[in-house]
């Protein structure tokens, strides 16, 4: 079986690709690819894989304007955080899921559930799976605070002392707006679905910003926008040409 994974968070990535590996050593997965824009590129011009497992959240953007720019005709199995009101409309749509952190005992029920059916995935209706995911957020309770260990204790960060989260080197953090910078036990995709879309927006596949923190926005090459943040930050935080329009969207409401 040829399996291509789209999915930008590396450690998710490695470790689906790891418990495939152990659920049958013949898999081979052809490709990972991390966002959008490579994987419609890619699959235009490569020969089909028998599966495709897909992030849902991208760092350019939600995985559904994959299908929208490129015909799929394979399985889908998307890896998604949501609640299991969400989930029922994967039920419903004819895609399979893993719910994140994707356990070994859930894969092999999604592979099993693969030999029996060659249809998964196939001509379905994304714009309501999108209108069921926008009302099961619109409905949902976000993290007020978190958790983080300093030295050998505890203590809380309210969400309003937060600035923006940064991935670094694969490893995640919370910026505070007083300049603190503290590891969180999330990755960015978790964190994506943990806080409140009305503050926070993902610029890319290593930010997601708070709406107080940006002090400056400056047109970049490529049609891409380059942030200035408080406090400031070495990091690029340039946000993706594809999430341009639905950023400037997010600032102007």
């Amino acid at each position: 079986m040829q399996v291509l994974i789209i999915e930008d968070e590396q450690p998710a990535a490695r470790r689906l690709k790891n418990l495939l590996t152990e659920y049958d050593s013949t898999i081979e997965v052809v490709e990972v690819i991390d966002s959008i824009e490579d994987a419609v590129g890619w699959l235009k011009v490569m020969p089909k894989p028998d599966v495709i497992f897909m992030d849902i959240e991208l760092a350019d953007g939600k995985s559904f304007e994959i299908f929208k720019q490129v015909k799929i005709s394979v399985p889908v199995v998307f890896a998604t955080a949501y609640d299991q009101y969400a989930i029922d409309a994967f039920k419903v749509s004819g895609f399979d899921y893993l719910l994140k952190p994707i356990e070994p005992e859930m894969l092999s029920e999604t592979m099993e559930r693969l030999k029996n059916t060659q249809k998964l995935g196939v001509n379905v209706d994304i714009e309501k799976i999108e209108e069921v995911l926008k009302s099961s957020r619109d409905k949902k309770e976000f993290k007020e605070r978190f958790l983080i260990k300093v030295g050998e204790q505890l203590k809380y960060v309210p969400i309003d002392q937060i600035a923006y989260f940064f991935s670094d080197s694969s490893t995640p953090y919370l910026q505070t707006k007083g300049g603190r910078h503290y590891i969180v036990d999330y990755s960015l995709d978790e964190l994506q679905e943990l806080l409140n879309p009305k503050y926070f927006f993902r610029i890319s596949r290593k930010f997601i910003v708070h709406h107080a923190s940006i002090s400056e926005i400056t047109s970049w090459f490529n049609g891409r926008l380059k942030l200035a943040l408080m406090p400031n930050t070495k990091l690029d935080t340039l946000v993706s040409r594809e999430r341009v329009k639905e950023f400037k969207a997010w600032l102007d409401n």
